[in-house]
């Protein structure tokens, strides 16, 4: 199945290494490139790419705000940050913006491009390294409203880096019920994102920190 994706980064150089990585794999297709944030809202909205891969320090728009405005316009676009940094605010910016994922510059090629599917198939996506930064960062409510015994069953594949069609074969239950419980849990714990939903699951202990995302 084909993947269309959007590069974001104010770097051309960048970006054409990044291209020439991901046009090795004839299941996805780089559809368009934009130079800023402002470009990728407006590509995005014109192209509606399966995934942006967004660069988060940029001119006129950086990748924080465009991710946010994507993810509000556009909600079966996922959002991918990809960065060199760790330390910028902006990286768990772009996850309480409703990034699915997050991955560092140095990702290897066959990485990236696993990352790139599994995040247009809904899983969660953290470079390991940057994991439990994230956990300390991005804050969920300390008392949300409590999830039913099913909804933790569905939190905890979530978390570990399932899509929905997975939970719902794991769980033997139908897709649209799994979709019915993620909307139901991203509301009980007031977030925005899968992402968010995951770091609290290892916050709490319904999962080990380890395990977030190991199905990649």
């Amino acid at each position: 199945m084909m993947t269309s994706l959007l590069l974001t980064d104010d770097h051309q150089v960048v970006r054409q290494g990044i291209k020439m990585v991901l046009d090795l794999d004839p299941d996805l297709e780089v559809v368009g490139e934009a130079a800023n944030g402002e470009e990728a809202l407006r590509l995005a909205r014109c192209l509606k790419p399966d995934v942006v891969l967004m660069d988060l320090v940029m001119p006129v728009k950086d990748g924080v705000e465009a991710t946010g405005e994507i993810q509000r316009e556009l909600p079966d676009t996922e959002v991918v940050a990809l960065t060199s940094v760790l330390e910028d605010a902006s990286v768990t910016g772009a996850v309480k913006a409703g990034a699915i994922g997050y991955l560092l510059k140095n990702t290897g090629g066959d990485e990236l491009r696993r990352a790139i599917k599994a995040a247009a198939a809904g899983q969660v996506q953290l470079a390991p390294e940057a994991a439990a930064r994230l956990m300390r960062e991005v804050r969920t409510p300390e008392t949300p409203e409590a999830l039913t015994e099913r909804e933790a069953e569905v939190l905890k594949h979530l978390a570990r880096g399932q899509a929905n069609k997975q939970i719902a074969r794991s769980l033997h239950i139908g897709e649209k019920t799994v979709k019915t419980h993620v909307r139901n849990i991203l509301m009980k714990l007031g977030v925005r994102s899968r992402t968010q939903a995951a770091l609290y699951a290892a916050r709490t202990g319904l999962v080990p920190l380890e395990e977030l995302g190991e199905e990649i």
